[in-house]
């Protein structure tokens, strides 16, 4: 990036080289009936493997053992394969539990370094469905793409023949995806002087410097008829356990699993409404191609304490919202800055960059 006066007055433009970066492109699979079922059976293949190997590392970490490498774990399972009561894990790729395995260890090493949470066994019913499939065996031929054991699965849109990253086949409660990674450049961009901060919250998603205002979509009329309805239906599904209940079991009927499944469609499709206005939001924001853009650091987890706005700062998916401005800043070569929660901003003058003191008068 071109160094140029902040103050002058006169707008300029910056060019910027724009890195090599890979993006991330999600295209819908249409497998046949047998097809979904090999796919099911990978899944849970990838679910147990995960949590397989998690099992080692607490049975390991609880007797005051070292961390077991993911190179360990996969020969162990390599040779559990041969023995006949897991003789079902042939019917998949070994690229699942190999992948599934090196995913829990590298969970580990960030858990390690304080990077992220303990990680935790998945569930069948709440984790997401998903499994890898290998980058090399990764072949498309017009509108059909070939998944390892699989077959070949036709797509919904033709998918541009490069070089591969990290391909991943999920579900998302009513599709089959596959999502994988395209490396993508471009040239030169022009950057105009303007500096530009943004200012999250509940009440609107986010206030620009340049007075423009991104709404709140969770105070649409769409979103809150949908939230009604998924309200009425989970109220539904609740007396119907109830009325089933046999002992202290529940029984599920074929109406509590119609009821529930339009409970899942009914999240996916609020998810998928958020998460536009989301790419919206940030794409209007970064297409100005100011120099730089400046966000807050907020704390996320210490918000959500609250118990009279967790629920609308979860709604408002600000954790998404920043890294979605982050990476198409880093797309378009603009200078993404946080600015710590505990600057004084409010008690620095613009034009003498003084701080008022806490003790003097406003008056």
């Amino acid at each position: 990036m071109l160094k140029f006066d902040s103050k002058s007055g006169t707008n300029q433009t910056i060019k910027s080289w724009y890195k090599t970066m890979i993006f991330a492109k999600r295209i819908r699979l249409r497998p046949t009936n047998e097809q979904e079922i090999q796919l099911w059976k990978s899944v849970g293949t990838a679910r147990w493997a995960y949590n397989w190997a998690l099992a080692k590392q607490e049975e390991r970490y609880k007797t005051g053992g070292k961390f077991i490498s993911d190179g360990i774990l996969r020969k162990e399972l390599t040779a559990l394969k041969q023995t006949d009561k897991f003789s079902w894990l042939y019917e998949v790729s070994n690229n699942i539990t190999k992948q599934a395995i090196k995913d829990l260890c590298e969970v580990y090493k960030k858990f390690f370094k304080g990077l992220a949470d303990k990680p935790r066994f998945k569930s069948r019913r709440k984790s997401k469905p998903s499994f890898y499939n290998d980058n090399v065996k990764l072949k498309v031929v017009g509108n059909k793409v070939l998944i390892e054991k699989v077959g070949w699965v036709a797509v919904s849109e033709c998918i541009p023949v490069e070089k591969y990253y990290n391909p991943r086949i999920s579900h998302d409660r009513k599709y089959w995806y596959l999502s994988v990674g395209i490396e993508e450049s471009k040239s030169i961009v022009e950057l105009m002087n303007v500096s530009l901060g943004i200012d999250v919250g509940i009440k609107e998603l986010a206030v620009c410097s340049d007075n423009t205002r991104k709404k709140n979509i969770n105070k649409t009329g769409t979103v809150r008829r949908a939230e009604k309805r998924l309200s009425r239906l989970q109220r539904q599904v609740s007396r119907k356990y109830e009325k089933n209940k046999e002992g202290n079991r529940f029984v599920k009927t074929s109406n509590i699993l119609k009821i529930e499944k339009k409970i899942q469609h009914l999240h996916r499709r609020l998810t998928n409404i958020r998460l536009n206005h989301l790419h919206q939001s940030t794409s209007e924001i970064v297409k100005n191609k100011p120099y730089r853009i400046v966000m807050e650091t907020l704390n996320i987890k210490g918000m959500m304490k609250n118990k009279h706005l967790s629920k609308a700062i979860a709604k408002q998916c600000l954790c998404k919202f920043k890294r979605q401005v982050q990476y198409k800043c880093e797309k378009y070569g603009i200078e993404f800055v946080e600015a710590d929660r505990w600057f004084p901003s409010s008690k620095t003058c613009s034009s003498c960059e003084n701080l008022r003191s806490r003790n003097r008068s406003r008056f």
